[in-house]
């Protein structure tokens, strides 16, 4: 009887965290969203990382252009900007996140690719990288496969190397 309380406690309390890690995502992309639509800088700081990275690529030059964020912030008009945004698709492990998100205006719309980082145990935007795009442009997405899920055809066996002649290989970092 006593397993089945472990057992019970361990999946309430891993519902718990998985639960809590989805509503602090969308708590990061909700003041991100409110933030640029309402013009509320206080969100938006909330949202970000101090050190998070703004970028896009300018058509004009063909070169990636940056913004800091605390000229993002500052640029906000008053009001917000006059667009709705949504959230379109999010996922995460441990902890960094990649989030997309839409804003749509009167005759484009913004694709934010956005990354995440779970800081001090709160979610934070790391990253915005950032596309204007047309109305009828949809987010694509695909599912890549994982590691060992394809067959491969079998390598044929190798000598096996004389111990004494085989030396260590050098760290590679990993």
């Amino acid at each position: 009887m006593k397993n089945i309380f472990v057992a019970l406690f361990c999946l309430v309390g891993l519902s718990t965290f998985a639960q809590s890690e989805d509503e602090g995502i969308k708590s990061a992309i909700n003041s991100y969203t409110e933030g640029f639509t309402k013009g509320d800088t206080a969100s938006l700081g909330r949202a970000f990382a101090s050190n998070a990275l703004l970028r896009n690529l300018n058509t004009s030059t063909g070169k990636i252009a940056d913004t800091p964020l605390r000229k993002f912030i500052s640029g906000m008009p008053a009001g917000g900007a006059k667009a709705t945004g949504a959230l379109v698709n999010y996922s995460y492990a441990g902890t960094s996140a990649i989030a997309t998100v839409e804003f749509k205006f009167d005759d484009f719309k913004y694709i934010d690719l956005l990354s995440l980082m779970k800081i001090n145990e709160e979610w934070k935007i790391v990253c915005r990288v950032y596309s204007r795009v047309g109305l009828d442009v949809s987010v694509a997405s695909s599912q890549g496969t994982k590691s060992g899920t394809t067959k491969a055809t079998p390598a044929p066996a190798a000598k096996k190397p004389n111990s004494a002649a085989v030396k260590p290989k050098k760290d590679d970092g990993w």
